[in-house]
Order: C-alpha cells, then sequence, then structure tokens
C-alpha cells in the first residue's frame, strides 16, 4: 500500500478494532537504544514520564488498534521496503495478519523506527487534524480514546506517553462505570428476583395449608370407605364358602356325566374313521381319472410348442421386436452430448486434469466469477491478468484448449490476444459474459466433451441442460493455487 493510495484503504476509528493474538511485543519493557535514533520512533530511546527510558503498557484496545493499522500498511509495501520478521505473513488477508502474526507486528513498530514512520504517516494523511492536534497538545473532545491513544503511540509528539496514560485512565474508568452499571441492574434484578421469591413462596404456603385440609378430608372419606369393604369382604367369603359347597356337589354331579360322555365319544370317533377311509377310497378314484386326462393335454401342448417353434426357425423371425418408442428414445440418447465419468470425486481438484485428458475437451471459464471467489480486493484488471497466467501455465501443461470469458461492459478498449494458449474473449455492449458462456455451449457441435468452470446456478443450469458438464469455482482455484 503506497502513501499516495486513497484514506478509504485504512480503517477508521471502528469500536472494535483488530482482534489481536496474545500479547504482543508492543507492551513489552526494554531499555532504551543509544542515541541517534530515529526521532520518528520515540520506542528507541526516548524517555517516559518518571525519564527512566521505559513506557507503561498500551492498553488492549490501543494496542489492537495500533497493530490494525500496522497490518495495512504492510499489505501495501513492496516487497523490498517489507521488515525481515514480517515477509513472510505479509502475504496474510488483513484481518487474518493481524490476528496471526499481532505480536509480531506490534514488536516491529515498537522497534523499527521506519515502519512506524510509515504507519504514522499513513494515520496523518486518514486523520490530519487529530495528528496535529496531537503536535500542538490539542485533542479533540469528541475523539474516539483507542483511536487517540494509537495516533499518540505512531506519531509520537512531545508528551505522549502521558495522553497515552490519559486514553488508559478514561478507558479504565470506562470499564469501571460499565462493571459499576452492570452491578446496579444485577443487584436490581436479584431484588426483583428475591421479591418475586417471597410471593412465590407466600402462594406455595398458601396452597401447601388448602391442600393439606383437602387430603384430611380424603383420608377421613378413605377411613369410612375401609370400613365398608371390611364389611362386604366378611359377606363375600360367606358366599366364596357356599360357593364351594355347591361346587363340590356339582364336581360330583359332573364326574359320572363325563364318563358317559367319554364313552359316546370312543363310539363317534370309530364311525368317523371309518368315514374317512371311504373317503380317501374316493379320491384315489379321481385322481386317476384326471391323471390320465393331464397327460393327453400335455402331449397335445408339446406338439404345439414344438411346431411353432420350427416356424420361428423356418421364417428367421427375431426373439423380440422393438416398438417405434424405444428407437425415438434411442436416437435422441445417441443425439445428447454427456461428459464421460472420469473417476474423480467432484470436490477434488484432480479432477480437472482428469477432464483435460478427455480427447477434444473444451474448457470454459467464466472469469471475473472464478476471479471474485479467490482474490476479490485486487483491481479488476488485476484480477483478469493474474488468472489468465495461471491458465497459460495449465494451458502450456495439458495442451488443452481453454476459453476465458469477461464482461466487455468495464473495459473500454480489451488488449489483444497476442499468442495465447488460453482463447480470451470480452461480451459485447448489451450482453453478459454469461450468454456469451451459454452461446460457446450451444454452438459447439454434439459429441463434444465440455466443461463450464462457474459458480453462478443460472449458468449451470443451462449448460448443464446442454450436456456440459459445470466445475465449481473453487476447485479450479485449487488446481491452479494448490497452497489455498
Amino acid at each position: 500500500m503506497e502513501p499516495a493510495d486513497t484514506p478509504d484503504d485504512v480503517p477508521g476509528p471502528a469500536p472494535g478494532g483488530a482482534e489481536g493474538g496474545a500479547a504482543g511485543g508492543a507492551s513489552d519493557e526494554r531499555p532504551g537504544e543509544p542515541d541517534g535514533a530515529d526521532d520518528a520512533g520515540g520506542a528507541d530511546g526516548s524517555d517516559g514520564p518518571d525519564g527512566s527510558g521505559e513506557h507503561r503498557p498500551l492498553p488492549e484496545a490501543v494496542r489492537a488498534r495500533v497493530v490494525e493499522y500496522g497490518s495495512d500498511v504492510l499489505g501495501g509495501m513492496r516487497a523490498a521496503e517489507l521488515p525481515a520478521a514480517l515477509r513472510r505473513v505479509a502475504k496474510f488477508e488483513p484481518r487474518r495478519r493481524a490476528r496471526l502474526a499481532g505480536p509480531q507486528i506490534a514488536a516491529q513498530l515498537e522497534t523499527d523506527a521506519g515502519f512506524r514512520a510509515l504507519v504514522a504517516a499513513r494515520l496523518e494523511q486518514v486523520w490530519p487534524e487529530l495528528a496535529e492536534g496531537l503536535r500542538q497538545g490539542v485533542l479533540p473532545p469528541a475523539a474516539d480514546p483507542v483511536a487517540v491513544g494509537a495516533a499518540a503511540y505512531l506519531v509520537r509528539p512531545e508528551g505522549w506517553e502521558r495522553i497515552v496514560d490519559r486514553v488508559a485512565g478514561e478507558l479504565e474508568r470506562r470499564e469501571s462505570a460499565r462493571e459499576a452499571d452492570e452491578a446496579a441492574e444485577a443487584l436490581a434484578d436479584l431484588r426483583a428476583k428475591l421479591d418475586e421469591a417471597r410471593a412465590e413462596h407466600r402462594e406455595e404456603v398458601h396452597r401447601f395449608r388448602k391442600e393439606l385440609r383437602e387430603q384430611r378430608s380424603t383420608i377421613a372419606d378413605l377411613r369410612r370407605r375401609v370400613h365398608t369393604e371390611r364389611k362386604r369382604a366378611r359377606e363375600a367369603e360367606e358366599r366364596a364358602a357356599r360357593a364351594v359347597a355347591e361346587a363340590e356337589d356339582s364336581t360330583r354331579l359332573s364326574s359320572s356325566q363325563v364318563g358317559a360322555v367319554e364313552a359316546e365319544n370312543r363310539r363317534l370317533k370309530a364311525r368317523l374313521e371309518a368315514a374317512e377311509g371311504q373317503v380317501e377310497a374316493a379320491r384315489r378314484a379321481a385322481r386317476a381319472g384326471r391323471s390320465a386326462d393331464d397327460a393327453r393335454l400335455r402331449v397335445l401342448l408339446d406338439v404345439l410348442v414344438d411346431a411353432a417353434h420350427g416356424l420361428r426357425r423356418e421364417l428367421a423371425l427375431p426373439s423380440s421386436i422393438a416398438t417405434p418408442a424405444d428407437l425415438v428414445a434411442d436416437d435422441r440418447a445417441e443425439q445428447r452430448r454427456a461428459v464421460p465419468d472420469v473417476g474423480a470425486a467432484a470436490d477434488d481438484p484432480a479432477l480437472i486434469d482428469r477432464l483435460l485428458e478427455l480427447p477434444r475437451m473444451h474448457l470454459l471459464v467464466d472469469g471475473y466469477n472464478v476471479t471474485k471467489t479467490g482474490y476479490p480486493e485486487l483491481p479488476l484488471a488485476d484480477q483478469r491478468a493474474r488468472l489468465l497466467t495461471a491458465l497459460e501455465g495449465l494451458a502450456s501443461r495439458t495442451k488443452a484448449e481453454i476459453t476465458c470469458v469477461f464482461d466487455g461492459a468495464d473495459v473500454e478498449a480489451p488488449a489483444q490476444q497476442g499468442q495465447r494458449r488460453v482463447r480470451l474473449l470480452f461480451s459485447e455492449p448489451g450482453e453478459t459474459a454469461d450468454e456469451l458462456i451459454v452461446h460457446l455451449v450451444r454452438t459447439e457441435p454434439p459429441g463434444r466433451p465440455l466443461s463450464v468452470v462457474t459458480a453462478d446456478k443460472e449458468i449451470i443450469a443451462a449448460v448443464r441442460g446442454e450436456g456440459a458438464r459445470p466445475v465449481p469455482s473453487s476447485l479450479l482455484l485449487r488446481r491452479l493455487d494448490p497452497g489455498r
């Protein structure tokens, strides 16, 4: 990021700021360095408020804001200007850089006066009034204390340690006031809950007393019912004794009757066995007559089947005849374009290579859909250049036909292709890149394998209906950049 860029690239005094990692080096106490250090970095040897050469640690909110400013400026620096300790993290996305490399950025700002001066210069471009007020000792009343503390630490005006201490005191006062308000609210809530609990307790006591009276009345009723049931039980026992005596008399009478019934059963069983023998003899006679009829029918059926087989062989008739509807379905199946299965999962980056190995495969790429998925922070021209460079390498290795399509509305004069392995197309005025991609798919002859790289659901539905295979944009990005 160059200092001449617009101020929009530097974050404003947002309440949250970037979330730093563990406590960084910006809050470590270190002895001062030899005289002659850069005046822009007060931490290189400037005395603290007590003249000891050290200053108190920054408040966490101020430290996080300083790390955020340093992270944003780090992303815009040239490779040659990057501090050696931060070159590895400079490629990170700004928020991820501030979160994972917060301690390193804070330590570099504390020890590297040049890097701190770049961050301070960038801050002065965004908030010149704040920086000028700090140098004159005048603090804007409505300014965010965190932004004021971060600016004082980076710009390092005279007395900046006292400004940071005042910001720390103001933040502590706000935190104390917030905690006091929360404690008061919690106390009020507890009192309200206590009043509710007392009311509920009184209601419970009243309810329990009422239930106790009802239970006592129920117990008295139950005692009366128990007395009545005991009287009824004694009467039932007397009736049962009389019933047992009557049952014994009935048993003796039944025993004599059972003997007579068993004798009658034996006689009936003998008659039943004789009848079953007669029925079985009749069945055997019926089966013998039916077997002769079945044999005659079987011989006649075999003669008819053999005659039919001989006639089919003599006339050379096919075993089955296709219907007209079957012929139409087969003709449409032959005309439909389909990309064969290449044996790779839909989320495997190797799917791109497998598809490009197919004979005469044509790969269509929805340019801006891929670039805005992978690196939307770049200008459109840089997005196109980066994607085309990567596709050139892929085309050189696979020798496949690749066409990349971009919207031409934001391009005044599309650059000439020159000697490229990747075909570059821009949509005409009044035409979108989506429409151009669908037109290219429909122009291809039936039977040629086609794949379209896009995440646009409308394009996916359109090209799938034409027989082309859609491939997610994220899959192509993982194939072009395996480190993603």
